[in-house]
């Protein structure tokens, strides 16, 4: 009676395991590049809409100031014209990697800049063409 139980037990073997490990970490191997490389993409996509955002802004208070073209513009004037409590609003004119755009220095009818240590970082996902015109 003994052996007949251990006859009609069912499992997996070792080598089944195995493969089936085998073929989860193949997997993984191709999503994750895919995965990262995804991240990045969306990283500069955000950091182009900030710049456009930035843009927006400053335009918005030079007409409301009556500011002429190349006038500095601080940020806190444009912090007043973004969303209270967004990360753009908090971040200090500083982009995800905590560099500032243009350097921290705005003008009228200038565009705000990406930070060179910035675009480094993204460049395998972004080139300057992404960014035109907010790249030198």
């Amino acid at each position: 009676m003994l052996q007949k139980l251990n006859k009609n037990r069912a499992g997996f073997t070792l080598v089944e395991i195995m493969i089936v490990v085998a073929i989860i970490a193949m997997l993984a191997a191709i999503a994750v590049p895919n995965f990262l490389r995804a991240r990045k993409r969306s990283q500069a996509t955000r950091m182009l809409e900030d710049l456009r955002i930035i843009d927006s802004a400053i335009d918005q208070y030079a007409i409301e100031n009556n500011k002429s073209s190349g006038q500095t513009v601080a940020w806190l004037d444009i912090q007043n014209y973004l969303k209270k409590g967004s990360v753009l609003y908090n971040s200090g004119g500083a982009d995800l990697f905590g560099y500032l755009y243009s350097s921290g220095s705005f003008s009228v009818d200038n565009l705000p800049k990406l930070n060179s240590n910035s675009f480094g970082k993204l460049s395998d996902v972004a080139p300057s063409d992404f960014w035109s015109p907010f790249y030198p």
